[in-house]
């Protein structure tokens, strides 16, 4: 499974969330799933590093860059894609991923959640932290498809999801 994980930038990364995600990036690892994100900083950075430092071979981390530069990527990623798509990667980001996490995150993680929506794509929408992620938690965007976003508020309830809706 491809398991898209979405958030906060550097500049709205705090340590807390840094930590939480690092440690969902270990889980995944475990598991052995491809991670998606946009190969930058904060929350993306994180949970490439908890994905590396699982050490499982079979898991992968791949970053969907903005830029065309590799050398704006974070040093976890197993695959750096270049687009110099500017903001349009991250529809990339989302078309490549099965299922997405979003953890915290401003506008560009609301673009993200507002295609998966469009896409059919369920994002688990972490809620014990600010952000896009908590605001919309257990909403519907609009009238056309139900229950694609859902809350969770640990790890442990965000693993289950995985194991029963991914």
């Amino acid at each position: 499974m491809q398991v898209g994980v979405i958030g906060s930038n550097s500049s709205q990364c705090n340590d807390e969330l840094y930590d939480f995600a690092y440690m969902l990036g270990q889980h995944l690892g475990h598991r052995g799933y491809t991670v998606i994100n946009g190969g930058m900083h904060g929350v993306m950075e994180a949970i490439s590093k908890g994905v590396k430092n699982s050490q499982n071979p079979k898991s992968v981390v791949v970053g969907i860059l903005p830029s065309a530069n590799k050398q704006e990527a974070n040093e976890y990623l197993d695959v750096i894609i270049p687009t110099d798509l500017g903001l349009a990667r991250n529809y990339q980001v989302v078309l490549a991923s099965d299922v997405l996490i979003a953890l915290g995150g401003g506008a560009g993680t609301l673009n993200e959640i507002s295609y998966a929506w469009q896409c059919n794509k369920k994002v688990f929408c972490y809620m014990a932290t600010d952000g896009w992620s908590s605001k919309l938690a257990n909403t519907n965007l609009d009238s056309r498809r139900e229950n694609l976003l859902i809350g969770f508020k640990t790890l442990e309830e965000l693993l289950t999801l995985l194991d029963n809706n991914g």
